[in-house]
């Protein structure tokens, strides 16, 4: 992987990452491709309509269905999947934590029970690698302990003993087992929940590390978005200016234009498209519930200033009877809009770090909210 910083405005950064399948730009957001496929939309709408670079696969899911074996088997993520650009997977920490109900964590990694059958399972980060070296993703996620907010000084403490002997345990057999010619990149993930002591240590620990690249996780699991954004403030400080920041699982369209001026390269979240399927759209001018009766006869598009192929094509009375009717197209039109929004939001928001204008572009983000 290659890493380019190609200019700041204040602290945020507009950089170059390349892998083996593609040239990532940032500020960049990841759409959620939780089983290798966005949900209600093709790789065609990826590639054509939406023109991503990168997306985001689940290990978890992957594994239990259809299995990482099977994916190797049909040549990977990238030709099983028919998407020829780069692919994140994450680790599978998160699974564990938003399934802590039927998992268990130890020393030694994350015993669970598949959501699907209930057949037992463990995840070391060792059997980690190997799951996402089967899937053939272009950046690998290390095993990591998240823990809920609020939690206990002693769970905190915990959580980044593991997860830092976890990261090191990954990185080793990652270095050891490697063939020559992989093209496979390595992110560790940063805890500490919110205590600025936490985040400090385990940042050091971690950016100590010969890693690719470096996340933070933990965050938008129940703190304020303050909190958050003082959290990732303080944890980029001791974070290296020469490799990629990841700021898992955020979020809402101010949480990536906060924390992009607070240094943060790359997003990822399902709530985009989550959302779109749910009835709320993201424009210029703040959200809009398409299922509300006062779109029934409103022939405007979802955006005025948006360039996507559902505005484009049509209006907001028609996506209203297509939710109200439960119409299967609804939720691929409402997709593309919701990703088009987050993705031009990242173009634009480039654009104004390249000619040093970020203060005046965030200015104007909130002022045609607030209008």
């Amino acid at each position: 992987m290659k890493f380019k910083l190609d200019g700041v405005s204040g602290s945020a950064r507009a950089c170059t990452i390349t892998t083996a399948h593609s040239t990532i730009q940032t500020p960049v957001f990841m759409p959620v491709g939780t089983v290798g496929s966005i949900k209600s939309l093709d790789m065609s709408d990826m590639i054509d309509l939406l023109e991503t670079k990168i997306i985001l696969a689940n290990t978890y899911h992957m594994y239990l269905r259809p299995g990482d074996k099977s994916v190797k088997e049909l040549g990977g993520l990238h030709k099983f999947s028919t998407y020829p650009n780069s692919f994140l997977t994450d680790s599978g920490g998160f699974q564990a934590f938003s399934l802590s109900d039927i998992s268990k964590a130890d020393s030694g990694g994350i015993e669970f029970r598949s959501h699907i059958d209930g057949s037992k399972h463990y995840f070391t980060p060792s059997k980690v690698i190997d799951i996402q070296r089967n899937l053939g993703s272009d950046i690998m996620m290390v095993l990591d302990d998240l823990v809920a907010l609020p939690a206990t000084q002693e769970r905190i403490a915990l959580s980044i003993e593991r997860t830092t002997a976890w990261a090191k345990e990954s990185l080793e057999y990652h270095n050891a087992t490697k063939s020559a010619d992989s093209t496979q990149n390595l992110f560790a993930i940063i805890q500490g929940g919110t205590d600025k002591l936490w985040r400090t240590r385990s940042a050091k620990q971690l950016c100590a590390l010969e890693f690719d690249g470096f996340a933070i996780g933990g965050l938008s699991v129940g703190e304020s978005s303050e909190d958050m954004y003082e959290t990732v403030e303080h944890t980029i400080e001791h974070m290296p200016d020469n490799k990629p920041r990841y700021l898992m699982g955020v979020g809402t369209p101010e949480d990536l234009i906060e924390n992009i001026e607070r240094g943060v390269d790359m997003f990822d979240c399902v709530m985009p498209t989550r959302n779109a399927r749910n009835g709320t759209l993201f424009t210029s001018r703040g959200r809009v519930s398409i299922k509300s009766a006062r779109y029934k006869l409103d022939e405007s598009a979802v955006d005025e200033e948006c360039e996507c192929y559902t505005c484009k094509r049509y209006s907001r009375a028609y996506l209203n009877h297509l939710f109200r009717a439960k119409e299967i197209s609804y939720a691929r039109l409402a997709s593309l809009h919701n990703l088009h929004y987050y993705l031009n939001l990242m173009k634009c928001a480039r654009e104004a770090i390249l000619a040093d204008k970020f203060s005046e572009f965030k200015k104007d983000f909130y002022a045609k909210r607030s209008s």
